[in-house]
């Protein structure tokens, strides 16, 4: 699996840290639990779609493009970190946001809606929720054009095989690492929502021979759209990467029992885990992804779906910087 074919931008230093959390396994008297710090990468405040980008930004260099255009919710980490990226490299980028919840946009707020702001994002357009972001983001590109900019458009999903490539590379990373360390992982647990991560992940590991069951832990659909979406991104990956095999659905599992009572909203479970993460280890993860995600780890575990003897792997996607805007939940 050569990926050093694919243009690529640096915004990595290194490989991100596997960390075992010893307060928080002994706190929850299950597994032994290692996180793999993926909210230590590059770019304005981190996380996972740092990966990506340096695959997508790349090929929009490629194509001589200097304006971005991408499409997200109020507090996207994927349009943060599209917009840091676009201002590294001295590009031009347009969010459309989606206001998947009524009435939630507020141009004053803090979290990533604040460094959206603090970034200068170059032209902003809000809709409501459902709306056609493909359409709109195509019509965007058309004023672009006619402005005389030459745009590239970076699905807000991010989950097309060119993008996924990140999370391919972090398979081959993790694997690297679990050898150094001497370490047996007996399970992967990853925040699902798009699907670029979780496919990525499996599409690497999948060609890897890799047999090490992964979760994905979904916080925007239900358990069997998800699948559905995580499943053709896995084989959509394969195939760009060259690969003519037919990738079983038993790869993909997922599981929604922490959905609720839906993107981005937050729940009793979610809190717990962000909070318990926190005063046990000094970790912050991000009420939207990472904080549900470490939720549907800690109700495996109290269902006993490990034992004493497993280590398990959670992926620590970012996005911490939201968390400041959901503040009133927790105190």
């Amino acid at each position: 699996m050569d990926l050093t074919k694919y243009p690529r931008r640096r915004y990595l230093n290194g490989m991100t840290p596997i960390e075992k959390l010893e307060n928080l396994s002994r706190e929850l008297g299950g597994p032994a639990i290692y996180i793999k710090r993926d909210d230590h990468l590059g770019l304005a405040g981190g996380g996972n779609k740092t990966r990506k980008l340096e695959f997508v930004i790349a090929d929009a260099l490629s194509q001589g493009c200097d304006t971005i255009i991408t499409c997200g919710a109020v507090q996207s980490n994927h349009c943060r970190l599209t917009l840091a990226a676009a201002k590294k490299e001295g590009l031009r980028c347009w969010f459309m946001i989606e206001e998947r919840v009524p009435g939630s946009y507020d141009p004053k707020a803090s979290g990533n809606n604040f460094l959206f702001n603090l970034l200068n994002v170059d032209k902003m357009r809000l809709v409501p929720s459902g709306s056609d972001e493909v359409a709109i983001m195509k019509e965007m590109a058309e004023e672009a054009k006619v402005e005389g900019l030459r745009p590239y458009i970076v699905d807000g999903s991010n989950a097309c095989a060119m993008s996924a490539l990140g999370y391919v590379a972090c398979a081959l990373e993790i694997m690297h690492q679990l050898f150094e360390m001497g370490v047996h992982m007996n399970h992967i647990i990853t925040p699902s929502g798009s699907g670029g991560t979780h496919g990525g992940l499996l599409a690497g590991l999948f060609l890897m021979n890799s047999k090490i069951p992964v979760t994905g832990i979904n916080v925007r659909r239900e358990k069997e759209p998800q699948i559905d979406r995580v499943h053709a991104t896995v084989q959509q990956t394969v195939n760009f990467l060259g690969h003519d095999i037919e990738v079983p659905g038993e790869v993909v599992n997922c599981m929604d029992d922490m959905l609720w009572p839906g993107y981005s909203l937050p729940n009793e479970q979610m809190i717990e885990a962000v909070k318990i993460t926190a005063q046990t280890e000094a970790i912050l993860l991000d009420p939207v992804y990472s904080g549900k995600a470490m939720a549907g780890l800690i109700h495996l575990i109290r269902q006993g779906r490990f034992s004493s003897r497993d280590s398990v792997l959670f992926l620590h996607t970012g996005g911490s910087p939201a968390l400041y805007f959901y503040q009133d939940y927790f105190f």
